[in-house]
């Protein structure tokens, strides 16, 4: 790897050098590497063929229950989500003891209780996770999907960014089965509350169990709001909401 050190920033490739832009500064490399008939074809490659194979099938699965769950997640996400549920989705895909390296599922590690555990408590926004951001006990109806929060006092139990004036809550109940693409998501109505010292008890309650036969997938979000002139604005887009999958069966 050398450094380009040149008034003309070059970015892409010519006869076998490569420019791109890296951490210090425009750089240039040779091509090289292994050629992708050889990957493909090559029996040495087995191995990395059925790496490929599996790394696609588990960020197929992330993006499916990205999708799924868009009216939640949409304000609720940080910039490295898909990375970071791509690669929980392949430790689900590792609990598949079953099929043959290379054919993993994520549906079939989502049968076990190993596979359940490793995407139980996913946080889609980093920058804002649920321990840290809800910090009162809440219970979960399985059967019901209705979350309760008990005795919360917005001024002592929330991790509040500045500025925030006003705080919603809401659950989503949904069934996603990972082989047929199935989907099904019920969200509760919204409970929105003035950020100050009153104590009240929160339940959210979807307005039914959704349908199929894939998992059940329990979400819990927190999103925050500035209040100016009785209108309340998302606050800084929702880059301090919290979105967290509770519970997955």
């Amino acid at each position: 790897m050398a450094k380009l050190r040149s008034l003309i920033k070059i970015e892409g490739t010519l006869d076998d050098l490569t420019f791109y832009k890296g951490k210090d500064g425009y750089l240039v490399r040779t091509k090289g590497g292994v050629s992708a008939n050889r990957i493909k074809n090559d029996p040495a490659f087995a191995r990395t063929r059925e790496n490929g194979t599996e790394f696609g099938h588990c960020a197929k699965s992330g993006k499916l229950l990205r999708r799924a769950i868009l009216n939640l997640v949409a304000d609720a996400k940080d910039n490295r989500v898909t990375s970071r549920l791509g690669q929980t989705m392949s430790y689900v895909k590792n609990e598949d003891l079953t099929s043959v390296r290379g054919q993993r599922q994520v549906a079939v590690g989502l049968a076990t209780p190993e596979g359940k555990a490793h995407l139980k408590n996913f946080d889609f926004n980093n920058n804002a996770q649920m321990s840290a951001v809800l910090l009162s006990d809440f219970t979960l109806d399985s059967v019901t999907g209705e979350v309760n929060i008990v005795d919360l006092t917005p001024n002592h139990d929330l991790g509040k960014p500045g500025g925030a004036t006003h705080v919603s809550f809401n659950t989503g109940f949904l069934n996603l089965d990972f082989e047929t693409g199935e989907k099904d998501l019920q969200i509760s109505p919204t409970e929105n509350l003035p950020i100050n010292g009153t104590t009240t008890s929160v339940t959210l309650t979807p307005p039914a169990a959704p349908t199929g036969t894939g998992n059940q997938m329990y979400f819990l979000k927190v999103a925050f709001f500035q209040e100016v002139n009785n209108v309340q604005y998302p606050l800084n887009n929702g880059a301090f909401n919290a979105l967290q999958l509770i519970e997955v069966l």
